[in-house]
């Protein structure tokens, strides 16, 4: 199929006259395509929506699966999160709360699937409360509606909840039907002129300094493939900007272009979801519960969300591996489980606690997912570069600057400093998306996990706005 598409397009460049770029100031180029994207989760196809609405312009969604959304972007809670736990000054925060904002108004409008259930943290003793504290004053801060309930408010509209302390609760947050949302992008994409491939893997990226031009090889069944025995065929194809939105598959993709002294490490951390089914007729909730957050911890603890059919799943844990293709859920990590849920839904029953379902995080280390309370500014924004331009940042308006300014001066800062810190100093990670020195128009987006999926409208507009700034 890939290769059937490429002949075609190397008809239409016969009679089309190539279009000049506003990223480009160099001669007339004539590549197969003005933008490919590898990978067709929710951020990838947002990216590609966005770039197909230039005119004149041609856009490639590349994907090694055999549809949209199939690895992080399906396998995770489907929350829209609030952003209360990501720190001042990082691309995590800036575009969790656009794209929240962004993702509401889109499901409104499209109909796509969402609720705005609202979500409580709970705390059982006072170091938790400590934590909860914590999360509203940076809320404040950063001008996110958080409020405390009274104990008696939130057991008369919860019951089967415990908060022996205190609850927390966030009401932007909500739920999105993950699927229904890619099927959109998809499909818009499609209707701008876009172009996905499937069962496509990316083997090989070479950039041509004299043309600037990137060259992609990859490999995918060939037409000679049967029921029983599948052929391989490889192609190569050529373009202009190169956006690598790979999800797990990221960070190996990068280290193919870029030289070894600039190459990170991936590492993955895997999440088992639990599914709950019990006769017990306590009331389910109908809010989105979380323990209080713990500091350096992977995840955000293993949490009560409900799906729009009003469905209970409790997850996710953190499992760190090395194989980001193992999707078993562990049956050894559902006691632990038990006992965590059971801290805030004191009626489990644990007979009715079972496996469902893994998603998989792609990490740039082995640091938390909640910037700690007083973390410095270096911690939690780890990819702003070095100290005086974290300086330079605070200078902006309103003391700091538009995620599209962030990205900009991250991908004029030395990668490998940025490197070394993300991967080795920080209890925090923050996105990396960047185009990277020395390879104009390649732009990588790494370690993008939660809150990807709530920002990921958000990503794609950033993205656009570094190729055609």
């Amino acid at each position: 199929m890939l290769a059937q598409y490429i002949f075609r397009k190397q008809l239409l460049k016969q009679v089309s006259p190539p279009t000049s770029k506003f990223f480009s100031t160099s001669p007339t180029r004539r590549a197969d395509f003005t933008h490919v994207v590898i990978g067709a989760g929710a951020v990838g196809l947002s990216i590609a929506r966005e770039l197909a609405k230039h005119e004149g312009t041609s856009t490639l969604l590349i994907e090694r699966h055999g549809s949209v959304g199939t690895e992080t972007s399906s396998r995770n809670s489907e929350v829209i999160h609030a952003g209360l736990y990501y720190g001042h000054d990082t691309l995590k925060t800036t575009l969790c709360l656009k794209g929240k904002a962004k993702l509401y108004d889109l499901c409104a409008r499209q109909g796509i699937g969402h609720r705005n259930c609202k979500k409580w943290i709970v705390a059982q003793n006072d170091s938790q409360m400590e934590e909860l504290e914590k999360v509203h004053s940076f809320a404040k801060s950063i001008d996110v509606p958080t409020h405390f309930l009274p104990l008696s408010e939130a057991h008369a509209r919860e019951p089967s909840v415990r908060a022996t302390v205190g609850v927390l609760e966030s009401p932007t947050t909500g739920i999105v039907d993950s699927h229904g949302l890619m099927a959109w992008l998809e499909g818009s994409f499609q209707s701008l002129g876009g172009e996905c491939v499937f069962h496509s893997s990316v083997t090989d990226l070479t950039r041509d300094p004299a043309s600037g031009e990137y060259s992609i090889s990859i490999s995918s069944p060939s037409s000679s493939s049967t029921p029983t025995s599948t052929s391989i065929s490889t192609s190569t194809i050529t373009t202009q900007t190169l956006i690598n939105s790979a999800g797990l598959s990221a960070i190996p993709i990068s280290n193919l272009l870029l030289p070894a002294p600039r190459h990170l490490k991936p590492y993955y951390a895997k999440g088992t979801y639990f599914s709950y089914s019990s006769p017990n007729p306590s009331p389910k909730p109908q809010t989105l519960i979380y323990p209080a957050p713990t500091p350096g911890h992977a995840g955000l603890g293993t949490h009560l969300t409900i799906d729009l059919a009003g469905r209970i799943r409790f997850g996710p844990d953190v499992e760190w591996i090395t194989d980001p293709n193992d999707l078993s859920p562990n049956e050894s990590r559902l006691e632990e489980a038990m006992d965590e849920i059971s801290t805030y839904w004191p009626g489990l029953v644990r007979g009715g606690v079972g496996l469902d379902y893994c998603g998989v995080r792609p990490k740039l280390g082995m640091g938390g997912a909640v910037v700690s309370a007083g973390a410095s500014e270096s911690e939690s924004g780890s990819e702003s570069g070095s100290e005086s331009e974290r300086k330079s940042e605070s200078d902006g308006a309103n003391g700091s600057l538009s995620a599209n300014e962030k990205v900009k001066r991250n991908s004029n800062s030395n990668s490998n400093t940025q490197t070394s810190k993300s991967q080795t100093n920080t209890p925090f990670n923050d996105f990396i998306i960047r185009e990277e020195v020395d390879f104009p128009g390649f732009v990588n987006l790494l370690g993008i996990e939660s809150p990807g999926l709530t920002s990921c409208l958000a990503i794609g507009e950033m993205v656009d706005g570094i190729l055609y700034r």
